[in-house]
């Protein structure tokens, strides 16, 4: 056999693709546990667990094989997605909501895997911050990492006044839109103990747990460059300008992007081959657009992070996105027909 070029490559198996996911989810979790203690993994457990149920019945309901698609690894993906988006403390029936919409409502009415139109994770996190917008925003307090004490928010008693507090993102933004409090940004974010130096209190070091687990999926060719470039250069460039213009009313690139679910979404949401773009181009457009939309709604809408309702809306452009973009047929100039 001959060892010169050119060499064909074995398309990954979906399996493989969604293990690999899986594990490039594990450096940003471990920081998560870190800040926020072992109750990100019981959200994780019980997700989980719904997707892996929901995802039998519904096959079932279809009459579709159950091996394949049990063991390809997509519901977990999905579940885990659910999960690292709502409060380690969230109601245990909270992830089991959001993991049934995901995967019955966003999934499988649309036709299963490789037939739906929008993020199935987003979808669920945009039905549930907007359905329960209070329990969505109960994030653990500093200090608050017992297990036991959050396993009893999790299954049991709900008052939680004392051990709460908002996240970084939301902070900002009640301090931008509310007159009596809005001082400066930088008083906002001056507070290290509660905020962290950068994105917030232990936000940063997960978001760059993230970027690791993202780089090294770029790394295996499981995802490309082109949308976790796009969307952090745009945000970034988005937030630098804003903050030049005014830099006591907006927030810089460094807060942005190391704060809330930027690094999530840049690697881990808006790289779902599915719902988002896949030309080379397309994928640069895509990302960029979402990238706006977020920094818009971050800054002047009702929700502190944009990600998920930017994805969804992105999604609705992604047809007409990759027409516009596809390349041109090997051989034959202009675009393909």
């Amino acid at each position: 056999m001959s060892n010169n070029s050119p060499f064909l490559r074995q398309p990954a198996s979906v399996q493989v693709v969604m293990l690999k996911v899986l594990a490039a989810l594990l450096p940003g979790i471990a920081v998560y546990i870190h800040f926020f203690g072992w109750a990100v993994v019981v959200q994780i457990a019980i997700a989980s667990v719904t997707a892996l149920v929901a995802e039998t019945v519904m096959l079932a309901i279809r009459k579709k094989a159950l091996k394949p698609f049990l063991t390809d690894g997509s519901a977990l993906v999905t579940a885990w997605l659910v999960a690292l988006t709502l409060p380690p403390i969230a109601p245990w029936w909270l992830a089991v909501l959001g993991v049934l919409i995901a995967i019955v409502v966003a999934k499988h009415l649309y036709g299963g895997l490789g037939q739906n139109p929008f993020n199935p994770a987003m979808v669920a996190f945009c039905a549930l911050i907007v359905a329960y917008p209070q329990l969505m925003s109960q994030w653990p307090a500093v200090g608050f990492t017992d297990f036991g004490a959050q396993m009893q928010a999790v299954f049991g008693h709900r008052d939680l006044d004392a051990v709460v507090m908002a996240t970084p993102l939301d902070a900002l933004r009640t301090a931008l839109h509310t007159p009596e409090a809005r001082a400066t940004v930088s008083g906002v974010l001056g507070s290290h103990a509660t905020f962290g130096n950068i994105g917030g209190r232990g936000w940063e070091w997960i978001a760059l747990g993230y970027l690791l687990g993202g780089l090294w999926l770029v790394q295996q060719r499981v995802i490309t460059w082109h949308i976790p470039a796009a969307f952090l250069g745009t945000l970034g460039l988005a937030s630098l300008l804003a903050s030049l213009a005014s830099p006591d009313q907006y927030a810089g690139p460094a807060f942005h992007v190391l704060t809330g679910g930027a690094m999530l979404g840049a690697f881990f949401i808006a790289t779902d081959p599915v719902s988002g773009s896949t030309t080379p181009r397309g994928k640069l457009i895509f990302a960029a657009g979402l990238a706006l939309l977020t920094w818009i709604i971050r800054v002047f809408g009702a929700y502190p992070d944009g990600i998920a309702f930017a994805t969804l809306l992105m999604n609705i452009c992604v047809p007409l996105i990759d027409m516009s973009t596809q390349p041109a047929v090997f051989g034959h100039k202009g675009k393909q027909p």
